[in-house]
């Protein structure tokens, strides 16, 4: 049980690693622990709500279950991205809330992660809690102590009012002029995301928004660019921006079809951010795998970097410990803690544009002033994740590192959420990247074979 909890919460293959008794099970312990604190003169309600996975709609029967059996009431959000339970959660004063989503991952992954009351993620040290009660026997609540579950269809147009406001609050349609294409993963934010977009003011072109259950992130969204690219290029539109499943991430094309990625989105905001004298501590939070271009543009600028381990959660927890507004990370997860409390793609994609309208300048222009150095990463597969310190496989990471000197830079990490080990390289050229990526790859599969 000690690894049950990834980086973003617990995610496996739905009906085999995610199953109907381990929702059951999680969500009993979660509720438990998460709503011992209500001081509501109501009883405690929890936020659950899903992406648009067909697991997720026995997951969600099977999480709501559990938590009502605890005496806990829940209000089911339905298809909601996560960003936006986050917020319901926050907006309504309820004790947790729940999503049920792998996010980027394959459709017949699915995945379970909890909020805390305000909309937070969970710190290590609550997830321990929860796991430490997971198998205990309990004193049940019976009769009229059981809690109720109930429908809560108004979720999806108060999270859209809310986005529009963060960019829009004196309805002046600020983004007014502007084209996008809309890539939205067949997920959570088929709905929401181009509503947004388009009560903002910009002329909105939807991509990949008809989910049938099976059709998520199927060569779409976030981690499949190449069709948004060609439709932004097609249309003339002046950007497109790609969510993934559960819109917590952005990424974004400009108008010649060249990607726009998450170190560069998160410069190009922290830039428009000082120049409004809104970036609070004039720093910007990054992790490990932000690409050593982006310091150096922020070095430019003026504006301090922080660096965190890998996982929006720990940006997050550094967010929230200095007072910082701005951090994220180059897969598109980007923080706006003025706007919201979690990552949120939609809520990103609108101040990227904000920024081009109010800068009077194209994506392109502005991505421009965040050089990325080549930058190359294999995932390895097939190998066991939980020794990526192994001594041979450290010697030849030293000897590439001492190789690249300070012309570039190493990075070998587990993945938290896939059965993964991540290796990133950083160099001068394309060409040298890639060769010491796969080096160090091949050092990785033959010693950590499984």
């Amino acid at each position: 049980m000690s690894r049950l909890f990834g980086t973003d919460g617990v995610r496996g293959l739905a009906n085999r690693d995610i199953s109907a008794k381990l929702a059951l099970q999680l969500s009993v312990a979660g509720s438990r622990v998460l709503s011992s604190g209500w001081t509501g003169e109501k009883r405690p309600f929890a936020v659950v709500g899903r992406d648009t996975r067909v697991s997720g709609e026995f997951l969600s029967a099977a999480l709501s279950a559990g938590i009502a059996s605890t005496g806990v009431d829940v209000l089911d959000a339905g298809m909601l991205p996560t960003p936006g339970i986050a917020q319901v959660v926050k907006d309504t004063g309820a004790a947790f809330g729940v999503v049920i989503s792998a996010s980027h991952n394959p459709m017949p992954d699915n995945g379970i992660k909890f909020f805390a009351a305000g909309g937070t993620k969970l710190d290590d040290a609550v997830e321990d809690e929860i796991l430490a009660i997971f198998d205990e026997d309990w004193d049940r609540p019976t009769g009229a102590d059981v809690g109720r579950i109930s429908r809560y269809p108004a979720a999806a147009d108060e999270y859209t009012e809310h986005l529009v406001r963060c960019v829009d609050a004196d309805n002046v349609r600020p983004l007014s002029g502007l084209k996008v294409v809309v890539d939205c993963a067949h997920g959570a934010a088929s709905i929401v995301g181009p509503a947004a977009l388009r009560q903002a003011g910009a002329e909105v072109i939807v991509s990949a928004a008809e989910p049938d259950g099976f059709n998520i992130n199927d060569g779409v969204g976030s981690t499949h660019l190449g069709p948004l690219q060609r439709l932004v290029v097609e249309t003339q539109s002046d950007l497109g921006v790609a969510f993934d499943g559960d819109a917590d991430r952005c990424l974004a094309v400009d108008s010649l079809g060249r990607v726009v990625n998450g170190d560069q989105v998160m410069g190009i905001l922290a830039i428009g951010l000082k120049e409004l004298g809104e970036l609070r501590g004039n720093t910007l939070v990054t992790t490990a795998m932000s690409n050593l271009g982006l310091k150096q543009a922020m070095d430019k600028y003026g504006i301090d970097t922080v660096q965190t381990a890998v996982g929006d959660r720990y940006v997050l927890e550094r967010m929230l410990a200095d007072g910082y507004a701005l951090g994220g990370e180059q897969s598109g997860h980007v923080l706006m803690l003025d706007h919201g409390t979690t990552g949120d793609g939609v809520q990103t994609a609108l101040h990227l544009m904000k920024r081009m309208a109010d800068a009077k300048r194209t994506l392109a222009d502005l991505a421009a002033e965040i050089p990325q150095l080549p930058q190359a990463l294999v995932n390895v597969k097939g190998v066991d994740k939980n020794n990526v310190d192994h001594p041979q496989v450290a010697a030849e990471v030293a000897a590439v590192e001492a190789e690249l000197a300070d012309t570039g830079r190493v990075l070998l990490r587990a993945s938290g959420t896939e059965p993964l080990i991540r290796v990133m390289v950083e160099a001068a050229t394309e060409d040298a990247a890639s060769a010491q990526a796969e080096r160090l790859a091949a050092s990785v599969k033959e010693h950590l074979a499984l």
